[in-house]
């Protein structure tokens, strides 16, 4: 068995006594650096980071394969790549960038298996008259059509 199976199923171990956490990235290098990208529902703590880390650490032998491991969350300002990071974000204010290179900005207001919603408002000339009137739009989403999408702070 290899270095990353190992650790890909001393991770599926960890994250299942822990259900609100989840991997969002596992890289092993040809060096053997270990990288693991975590977040949760609730997100997640430098003590689960840790706790994560050395379990992982305790069950792999340093003698037979060399490695330096690293436990991380998913930052701010990072892009979101799993789904469960966009429920956790609803209500937020996410900046999307579409594959053809368009770019919308608004509250995210629901979140499916297929994509999710985002609500901003915009002014727009009265119909009747002069002047602008502020109007809510909203758009629907594929994961599919994303470039990226990451939340503003």
């Amino acid at each position: 068995m290899n270095l990353r199976s190992k650790v890909d199923n001393l991770l599926r171990v960890e994250l299942e006594k822990n259900p609100s956490l989840f991997l969002i990235k596992l890289t092993v290098g040809i060096d053997n650096s270990i990288r693991v990208i975590l977040d949760g529902d609730k997100g997640i703590s430098l003590k689960d980071c840790i706790n994560i880390s050395r379990a992982i650490e305790q069950q792999l032998n340093r003698e037979s394969e060399d490695f330096s491991l690293e436990v991380a969350s998913a930052g701010v300002g990072s892009t979101l790549q799993n789904e469960r990071q966009y429920y956790k974000n609803i209500g937020r204010k996410l900046e999307v960038e579409m594959s053809e290179g368009t770019q919308f900005s608004g509250i995210l207001s629901a979140v499916s298996k297929n994509g999710f919603s985002i609500e901003w408002k915009q002014r727009e000339p009265k119909k009747i008259g002069k002047g602008k009137v502020t109007v809510k739009k909203q758009k629907t989403l594929s994961y599919d059509a994303i470039a990226s999408a990451k939340v503003v702070i």
